[in-house]
C-alpha cells in the first residue's frame, strides 16, 4: 500500500510542475532561418518588434522553421532539397532530434504540426521525379516517423494546418527538379497546385 501511495504522490508531484512554454524562449512571433557569419548558420527567433531574441546554430544552411503550439520547441529544416530537420528546444538551446527522411527521399523546407503538437508532418519529394509525399512523425515519441501519404502532385513545399481545424493544405509547386542541383526539368508542363488534405491523407479538395 505504501509503495503505491508514494508512486501516487511523485505522480501528482511531476503532473504539477510548471512546463516550460514559448514565454521561456522569450515569446518570438517569427522563426527564420539565417546565415550568421562565414560558413555559420543559426536559426532565430524574432520579436513582434523586430528585435532577434535568440540565435541557435544549424550545421548547415537552413530553409525554414516549424513551431510546436505549445512548448517551445521548433523542427528546424534544411534548405530544400534537404537531408535533416533538427528538434531545437528553443529555450535552451539544446537539439533534442534529428530527423532523417527514407531513402531516396528528400525533405523540402516545410512542417507542420497537428492542433496538440502530438504529430508532425513534412513536406518531402521523391528524388527522382520530384513525387511530393508527405511524412508522418510521432513527436510525443521522440520523432518516431510513423506513415506518410501522397502530397497531391509535383514538388510539394508549404504545408499548413487549416485554423480551427486538423486538415491540412498543401502547396504543391508542380516542378520537377534535378535532385542534385535543382534545374527545373519540366517548365514547359508544369502543374503547380492547392491541395487540400485530411490528416489521414484523404483527399478533400485541390485548387489549380
Amino acid at each position: 500500500m505504501m509503495q503505491r501511495r508514494a508512486f501516487l504522490a511523485s505522480l501528482a508531484a511531476a503532473s504539477a510542475l510548471p512546463r516550460a512554454s514559448w514565454a521561456d524562449a522569450g515569446s518570438p512571433r517569427f522563426l527564420a532561418a539565417a546565415k550568421t557569419g562565414e560558413n555559420a548558420y543559426a536559426l532565430c527567433g524574432i520579436g513582434a518588434d523586430g528585435a532577434r531574441l535568440f540565435a541557435l546554430p544549424m550545421p548547415g544552411r537552413g530553409h525554414a522553421a516549424t513551431a510546436h503550439p505549445t512548448r517551445p520547441e521548433a523542427v528546424a529544416f534544411a534548405r530544400r532539397p534537404g537531408v535533416f530537420a533538427l528538434v531545437i528546444d528553443c529555450a535552451s538551446g539544446a537539439t533534442t532530434a534529428q530527423l532523417t527522411p527514407p531513402d531516396g527521399r528528400q525533405f523540402n523546407g516545410h512542417g507542420a504540426y497537428s492542433a496538440d503538437g502530438s504529430v508532425l508532418f513534412t513536406s518531402e519529394v521523391v528524388a527522382e521525379g520530384s513525387m511530393g509525399m508527405i511524412g508522418i512523425w510521432d513527436a510525443a515519441a521522440g520523432y518516431r516517423r510513423i506513415g506518410e501519404f501522397a502530397s497531391g502532385g509535383i514538388g510539394p513545399h508549404e504545408i499548413l494546418r487549416m485554423p480551427q481545424s486538423e486538415n491540412l493544405v498543401v502547396a504543391n509547386g508542380g516542378i520537377e527538379t534535378d535532385p542534385s542541383d535543382r534545374t527545373p526539368l519540366n517548365l514547359d508542363r508544369m502543374r503547380p497546385n492547392l491541395t487540400y488534405l485530411s490528416a489521414d491523407g484523404v483527399g478533400q479538395d485541390q485548387v489549380g
